[in-house]
């Protein structure tokens, strides 16, 4: 699969501070990317990077298999870019802002007539095109800077918080929006403190915290590596030597007890699945509850970041 962008060892200092310390990483075409950390974890200068906003340090950053810094007019070409806070001019209505858009990157008339019906569709504010922008919802706002950013049809979109300021409802239109994106073909690299956005639309994830990346994996692999699977059960009397018992079994990792609670560590979920409920039931002790913890994003993001800091 080729790659759209590969980053290596970027670096970025303000005065003394570094803000970015050697990040690399690579995009794959045609994947949702996402680039997960706490703010101030440095996400918005490597978008402001990538979409050549600022310069860096050093490094090297590769866009579609190009060198970015000799080739950085011609390669913008293939990026759009939706800031964080996206700036419009309430006055105008989306035709306008689109229109005003357009001239910028000198593109025909024509083709900015077309493009401006064709793109308002695309992000369903076809039927306020003629409404000033300044009525506009938050989630309003953020299709139309999804617009502004797609105008020029990029081969690559970065996407700065793109849900952040919104509510459930508005988040999940962009989220289906990005989905739809990827399946249009094209690369979306999303950047978030939101960890439910990433499980719900990305492929693959970084996770960045004070300016070095953690950790880069796929998705998949990031929760079978990182997550283990936990069963909580929960008995009508004290436990007694349930944890002897388990310990025999392979796939048992590990046996908390407390009272009359047990967290169950395990190692091999389809059998702990068939097999593990049958054993529980063989003894006297009657169970009330037996629940399997839902494994999520959160345990890894929080249990990295955590250790980073003790670094």
């Amino acid at each position: 699969m080729n790659k759209m962008i590969k980053v290596i060892n970027i670096n970025k200092k303000y005065g003394d501070f570094e803000v970015l310390n050697n990040i690399s990483f690579e995009i794959k075409k045609g994947t949702i990317y996402g680039f997960l950390g706490p703010n101030g974890a440095g996400k918005t200068t490597t978008m402001n990077i990538l979409s050549g906003l600022i310069d860096f340090n050093g490094g090297e950053i590769y866009l579609d298999g190009e060198d970015f810094k000799k080739n950085k007019r011609q390669l913008l070409r293939k990026v759009g870019y939706l800031p964080q806070n996206p700036v419009f001019y309430n006055y105008m209505n989306a035709n306008e802002y689109l229109h005003f858009i357009g001239e910028i990157a000198r593109m025909p008339e024509e083709n900015i007539r077309e493009r401006t019906i064709e793109i308002l569709q695309i992000v369903k504010l076809n039927l306020v095109a003629k409404k000033k922008i300044g009525q506009y919802s938050g989630g309003m706002k953020q299709r139309l800077g999804i617009a502004v950013a797609l105008f020029n049809k990029p081969e690559i979109v970065f996407l700065d918080e793109p849900t952040s300021a919104l509510d459930p409802e508005g988040r999940m239109e962009i989220l289906e929006f990005i989905k739809d994106l990827k399946l249009s073909g094209t690369t979306v690299f999303l950047s978030t403190h939101i960890l439910s956005d990433v499980e719900r639309v990305c492929d693959e994830v970084s996770i960045l915290d004070k300016g070095k990346i953690l950790l880069s994996d796929n998705l998949e692999n990031l929760k079978n590596k990182y997550i283990q699977p936990i069963f909580d059960v929960e008995f009508e009397k004290r436990i007694v030597k349930l944890d002897q018992i388990l310990l025999d079994f392979k796939w048992v990792e590990k046996v908390l007890i407390n009272e009359n609670k047990a967290s169950i560590y395990v190692s091999n979920l389809d059998i702990a699945k068939s097999e593990l409920l049958k054993l529980l039931m063989q003894g006297k002790n009657n169970i009330l509850s037996y629940n399997l913890r839902k494994s999520n994003l959160e345990d890894i993001f929080i249990r990295l970041v955590n250790k980073n800091d003790n670094i």
